[in-house]
């Protein structure tokens, strides 16, 4: 056990009032940030530690955001005690299983029925008094410029010069519009099946919330259906997708004026959402030393190959993805296209 890690399990004991020599402590997954995770074991009861160092970490966002939530009745875990100062929460045990372990691909379960239904109550919750950032056009323009920094650049070591770079830019600036044009809701950032958790009462539970702002409509529902670690078949996601738009309706919520417009800003902010994941997993390998998230590059890679196609505003991106991105992808270990 570490310094902090030790200073952690003080703290923890100290706000439950509980004896150290009397408790259990287990490391639980980490993720793509500097959070670890803890469960504490008093007794029959669990706990979950969050370490979180506030130089790296939005935790007072995080305790707003689950204010929100929490007060707007979504399964949020309670926040049992805070040390903002140095990082510290504690937090209701939601379970260890999260959505992903729960789905069986050839088989859709309820569960990420449940998902979707969820994501309707989170798009919900009223914005107007929250504070949260805004998912602006700068935002938006630098997640999607990651990609060609670490993907392109970085990782594939590709020399863009500058007519390249503007047939780059002019997508993003198309995809940003598009995502300014939506209706703003609540975005969650990261709606997926591994910050889903499955409660042991069955329902579903949100955990790492912590970049939550105002944005575009239909990013929460790409991210959830055009997940980066798992793939549903295309006709599926259209399906769903066209689904939660009624559901949406029927709520009296604005969904665009057609299904057609309503699929251009699902596929458009899925498009600016992949690109930037290019770079988020580059990024992890070779700056966080993180190399286990280059292997869901090839999905990631299959999505953008899926919608580029489909609309012929993309057509000069298209062509020079082809011909320049494709050649240099095909020749990585991961980037042999079946």
């Amino acid at each position: 056990m570490d310094a902090r890690q030790d200073e952690l399990r003080s703290w923890a004991c100290e706000a439950l009032a509980a004896e150290a020599d009397r408790i259990r402590w287990e490391s639980v997954s980490g993720e793509a940030s500097a959070r670890r995770y803890f469960r504490l074991w008093n007794g029959e009861r669990s706990v979950i530690c969050a370490d979180a160092p506030p130089a790296t970490e939005k935790n007072a966002e995080f305790v707003a955001v689950q204010s929100l939530l929490a007060n707007a009745g979504l399964p949020v875990p309670e926040l049992l005690a805070q040390d903002l100062p140095r990082g510290f929460l504690l937090l209701e045990d939601l379970g260890s299983r999260h959505l992903e372990d729960a789905l069986d691909v050839a088989h859709p379960p309820e569960d990420y029925l449940g998902a979707m239904a969820l994501l309707l109550r989170l798009q919900g919750v009223d914005i107007s008094t929250a504070r949260l950032p805004t998912y602006d056009d700068a935002l938006l323009g630098e997640e999607f410029g990651r990609c060609r920094e670490w993907f392109c650049e970085n990782y594939l070591g590709m020399e863009l010069p500058p007519e390249e770079a503007g047939v780059i830019s002019g997508l993003g600036e198309q995809l940003v519009a598009c995502a300014l044009q939506q209706p703003q809701v609540l975005v969650y950032r990261d709606y997926m099946c591994r910050n889903l958790l499955v409660k042991p009462d069955g329902g579903l539970g949100l955990i790492d919330f912590q970049d939550a702002v105002v944005g575009p409509l239909c990013y929460d529902l790409a991210s959830l259906l055009k997940d980066c670690y798992l793939r549903w078949p295309p006709e599926q996601v259209r399906k769903w997708a066209l689904g939660y738009r009624r559901e949406l309706l029927a709520a009296g919520r604005p969904a665009a004026d057609s299904d057609e417009d309503f699929l251009r800003w699902f596929d458009w902010i899925g498009l600016h959402r992949h690109i930037k994941v290019l770079g988020n997993f580059t990024r992890l390998a070779l700056r966080d030393d993180k190399p286990g998230y280059l292997k869901d590059i090839p999905l990631v890679l299959q999505y953008i190959r899926e919608v580029l196609p489909r609309y012929s505003e993309f057509s000069d991106f298209a062509n020079w993805w082809q011909q320049r991105v494709e050649p240099v992808v095909a020749g990585v270990s991961w980037g042999a296209r079946q």
